[in-house]
């Protein structure tokens, strides 16, 4: 194997977000969303799903200002964490290795600040835990089983298309005209996405996501933060999207970083998988029941960070999806031919 080969992606594994008040990360993580707590030490928690077996899918580390501290991408063997060394390395990108241990519960790692300014680590030996699958006695109504996928921004969506398609991933679905990519969804497990890849203000990260198993787990979700007087966490949802036609929620933690609640996407792994090609125009793709999206959800994401900790530059995209979609007047177009119709506002005209 030499430089020039890409190591072997698995699936988003884990992701390590920097919050202000870890207090209050605890409640909405462990006690709301029902996360279990695999580690805890002063500063950081580590958090897994019902289904998972490795150490943690989330960490949570005190900060002075919430951000993105990693994207973790579990490789399929340890030679493939050397592969990732030669493959980054050999691009003159940013590539360290890191001891078993520098997080806890993750082996020898390679971290590396991608070509789109992200901090990401591939990784493969990890501590087992239990998996509490069939512990029904244990979950919660809302009980969320797994970490799906990742969602980030960045100004060149074609620019990440182009480097994700070179790691070997799988392109499922994009929203696109003639003249731009605004946003695409790409995978390594045979879902729709292990990270999609949204235009705009950028590098930052737009949303982590977990899976349940059935809709009424997410329901749940939105029932015990009425009851608790917490709705305003709610951002957008209940509904169903468009591209990947999964049932989601988008949740605002207590400082704002952006989590996805998701079930019901469907199978992508025969080689032949078709990409299905969203127009920009059509209102359905964000929201297959016409819904509005509101404004924070395109324009709010959450900072990132480099390898050494300082905050990552921002640059803006030349063209935007909500723009493109929209227009100056207000007016965006769903369907084709007899079938469309102009809106304003949300509102048939």
């Amino acid at each position: 194997m030499n430089a020039t080969t890409p190591p072997d992606i698995l699936r988003a594994a884990y992701a390590e977000l920097i919050v202000t008040d870890l207090a209050a990360a605890r409640w909405f993580y462990v006690d709301v969303l029902g996360l279990v707590i695999t580690a805890e030490e002063p500063g950081a928690l580590y958090l897994r799903a019902f289904e998972e077996y490795l150490h943690h899918s989330l960490v949570l580390r005190q900060g002075e200002r919430p951000a993105l501290a990693r994207l973790g991408y579990r490789v399929r063997g340890q030679d493939q964490v050397d592969a990732a060394e030669r493959y980054f390395t050999a691009r003159g990108l940013d590539t360290r290795r890191v001891p078993e241990g520098t997080t806890r519960g993750i082996g020898e790692a390679v971290r590396v600040r991608d070509p789109l300014g992200l901090p990401v680590e591939f990784f493969y030996d990890a501590t087992h835990t239990e998996r509490f699958t069939q512990h029904y006695h244990r979950q919660p109504a809302n009980a969320i089983s797994m970490l799906d996928h990742f969602n980030v921004m960045v100004p060149d969506v074609r620019a990440g298309y182009d480097y994700y398609t070179s790691l070997g991933f799988g392109v499922s679905e994009t929203i696109e005209d003639s003249e731009s990519l605004y946003a695409t969804w790409l995978f390594r497990k045979p879902t729709v996405h292990d990270i999609a890849i949204t235009g705009g203000d950028g590098p930052r990260l737009h949303h982590i996501a977990f899976s349940a198993h059935e809709r009424h787990q997410i329901l749940h979700t939105c029932d015990v933060l009425g009851s608790l007087r917490a709705e305003h966490h709610i951002e957008r949802g209940p509904g169903r999207h468009g591209v990947s036609n999964a049932f989601y929620l988008y949740l605002r933690d207590p400082d704002g970083h952006r989590i996805e609640i998701y079930t019901s996407d469907y199978y992508t792994g025969d080689p032949d998988n078709p990409t299905i090609r969203w127009d920009v125009t059509d209102n359905r793709r964000r929201s297959f029941w016409g819904h509005e999206v509101v404004p924070s959800w395109y324009n709010e994401a959450s900072e990132v960070l480099d390898l050494d900790g300082a905050p990552v530059p921002i640059s803006s995209p030349s063209r935007r999806e909500a723009a493109a979609a929209i227009g100056a007047d207000g007016f965006g177009v769903t369907g084709t031919g007899e079938s469309q119709r102009g809106f304003k506002l949300g509102h048939q005209v």
